[in-house]
């Protein structure tokens, strides 16, 4: 299901037919270095991402990572969205790309899109985003989104600290409902 559209690219919902995609992306070394080894290392494994991560989360959510992909030739080209945590108050905005995509502007212009929709259908006041101290391109992007560094923390079960970055739109935490909002 097509969620949006920009000028360049499409983004939509997930299925288990991505997972060739999938599982490239996910053991690319800078999803690794910067996001962790999910183990992911069969075509099986990335179904089994697909189903208990994005589609468990659009189910009850209504949103989740969506397939970035280039609207001319349909091609994906990596995943951006909005993501619940657990651990995080507020939900968050996540993306990543496969190397021959980076740097061309399309991250800037998924996450864009995507922050815009999180507010607009789903009423979140503030949206937060995670990234490794070192990450210094997402980083850059945070902050050109208009994400600020807030400060230092650690997801449940896990001893990595990372860096917090919010909107400036501080008039309150993201109120998720628990069933899939109406759009």
């Amino acid at each position: 299901m097509k969620v949006l559209e920009t000028e360049r690219l499409n983004l939509r919902w997930l299925n288990v037919d991505d997972a060739p995609f999938i599982l490239e992306l996910l053991n690319d070394p800078l999803w690794i270095r910067f996001i962790g080894d999910r183990g992911i290392r069969s075509i099986e494994g990335a179904r089994e991402y697909i189903l208990k991560g994005p589609i468990a989360m659009y189910e009850q959510f209504g949103f989740g990572l969506y397939a970035t992909e280039l609207k001319a030739t349909g091609v994906p080209i990596g995943l951006c969205g909005l993501i619940k945590r657990k651990g995080l108050d507020d939900v968050d905005v996540g993306f990543a790309l496969l190397p021959a995509y980076r740097a061309s502007g399309y991250a800037y212009e998924a996450s864009a899109a995507v922050l815009s929709y999180g507010r607009q259908h789903f009423n979140l006041r503030r949206i937060v985003a995670i990234a490794s101290p070192d990450n210094v391109a997402s980083a850059r992007l945070l902050e050109k989104l208009g994400l600020r560094f807030e400060r230092k923390f650690s997801l449940p079960n896990d001893d990595e600290e990372l860096d917090l970055y919010a909107s400036d739109d501080q008039r309150g935490r993201s109120e998720v409902a628990e069933s899939r909002p109406r759009c």
